[in-house]
């Protein structure tokens, strides 16, 4: 039977006792696999074919972009037994007990809007479901349904979504393999599936890397969220490679299917690949439309979860529950209000809110695997206001965003020089852990010169 999750902030702020650590560790594979799982992760593989990469070398930038992206999700999730605290809330030790508020706010901001984004295909999905019946569903109704299914499971709490995740996981597996398996052999006209290409430029395989790792990478924020309930004696090996191996796989799995099926695809968009997938399987189409419903569930309510967690880190005395409840409810009148206009815009300035991601993860990884020996014993110690690294996320973030991004919204001009390809995210990511690591060097030598006694708080 689920548990109901403690509804105080104190559930956040406070790490879980060892008593209460007893989540089997199967669900870390399953809470990190199952929200990939989506048409968002099929539209990556189509947008790949579109920028003209096909055969091997559209294979290998999945294959090093899944990498890059679930190296770091992997080595967050690490933190959450050791720690007992969901991400945002973890990453205080790093930017101060004041500091760690700007990156959750950031966090629960985007929450709500990739709520949105996440529930408009699968609200198109199950209005094109219900239609196969005969009947028909307006839009704010389907959007309705699964905000109400996805708030319930996520104000429930952590246990309630993971074994939604794991059950649901299942579902999804089968009917996306066999939605994948329909498209994939389905070629009317003998299209090939990825042609053979000329070598593609530096620039589109820049711009197709940046587009898969950062849709793995994104979920750094999330974690050890899911990982903070397992015990402590749990080998971090362990919990390294379930959480790897979760996300890793989907996403190559799903990102496949749209690169396998991207040359008879009109666009790169969720509304493209569902219209795609209904016209190929015919009579089984509502196999797909099934998955492509439920699948924002398995996502949404992890989103909608964390989203609580985010917002009590962020400063906010709200009860969980309701955090939750009033993140789904946001989400929801942004989606309804949006419909049919707005949508594009929402995902292009969620992908320009990204930047964030790769600063805030350098610092925080750096800072707990790359502490010189002096501040070893302080890793879990809270400095006090914002840390010199909380400074070094803003300035890292707004540099990154004007120097280097290229979004629909806007050309950094290094990215107009490198005919739009995007490396924002890997310097970011770079210039934050050289950042930190400097930082710490620094605070060590503070420690050994003024002869403070290391002790753990």
């Amino acid at each position: 039977m689920a548990k109901i999750e403690g509804a105080g902030p104190e559930t956040v702020e406070r790490p879980v006792p060892p008593e209460l650590q007893t989540m089997s560790a199967d669900r870390i594979f399953w809470s990190h696999f199952s929200p990939n799982l989506a048409p968002a992760a099929w539209v990556i593989g189509v947008l790949v074919v579109s920028l003209g990469l096909g055969g091997w070398s559209a294979f290998v930038v999945l294959l090093i972009g899944n990498v890059l992206g679930a190296l770091p999700v992997a080595a967050c999730a690490v933190m959450g037994p050791d720690t007992g605290l969901p991400q945002m809330e973890a990453s205080r030790f790093s930017f101060g007990s004041r500091g760690k508020r700007l990156p959750a706010l950031i966090n629960w901001v985007n929450c709500i809007g990739w709520d949105a984004v996440n529930n408009v295909p699968s609200a198109i999905a199950l209005i094109l479901l219900v239609q196969t019946w005969g009947m028909t569903l307006p839009f704010w109704l389907a959007m309705a349904i699964l905000a109400l299914a996805q708030l319930l499971a996520s104000a429930a709490g952590h246990d309630t979504v993971q074994t939604i995740e794991k059950y649901l996981g299942w579902i999804l597996l089968a009917a996306f393999a066999f939605s994948g398996w329909m498209a994939v052999t389905h070629r009317p006209d003998g299209t090939p599936m990825v042609a053979a290409r000329p070598a593609p430029d530096g620039a589109h395989i820049l711009l197709a890397l940046g587009a898969v790792s950062s849709f793995t990478l994104a979920w750094t924020a999330y974690a050890s969220d899911y990982t903070r309930y397992v015990s402590r004696r749990t080998g971090r090996g362990k919990v390294f490679a379930l959480t790897f191996g979760g996300i890793f796989s989907s996403a190559m799995l799903m990102e496949l299917f749209g690169l396998l099926t991207g040359a008879m695809i009109s666009s790169p968009s969720p509304e493209s690949v569902i219209l795609a997938l209904q016209s190929w399987m015919g009579p089984l189409a509502p196999v797909a439309l099934a998955a492509i419903a439920l699948s924002s569930i398995a996502i949404n309510a992890a989103n909608d979860n964390t989203a609580a967690y985010a917002l009590i880190s962020a400063g906010s005395r709200l009860p969980r529950p309701l955090s939750a409840v009033l993140t789904a409810g946001l989400a929801y009148v942004l989606a309804v209000m949006g419909e049919g206009r707005f949508t594009t815009l929402y995902e292009n300035a969620l992908l320009m809110a990204l930047y964030w991601i790769a600063p805030w993860c350098g610092i925080v990884l750096t800072d707990w695997y790359a502490r010189p020996p002096a501040l070893k014993a302080r890793r879990m110690v809270t400095p006090p206001g914002w840390s010199p690294s909380a400074i070094l996320f803003v300035a890292v973030t707004v540099a990154t965003i004007i120097l280097f991004s290229s979004t629909p919204l806007y050309i950094s001009p290094v990215a107009r020089l490198l005919q739009g390809a995007d490396i924002g995210y890997f310097v970011g990511f770079a210039m934050a852990a050289t950042g930190q690591y400097l930082l710490l060097r620094q605070q060590a030598r503070k420690y050994r010169l003024t002869g403070i006694k290391v002790t753990q708080a």
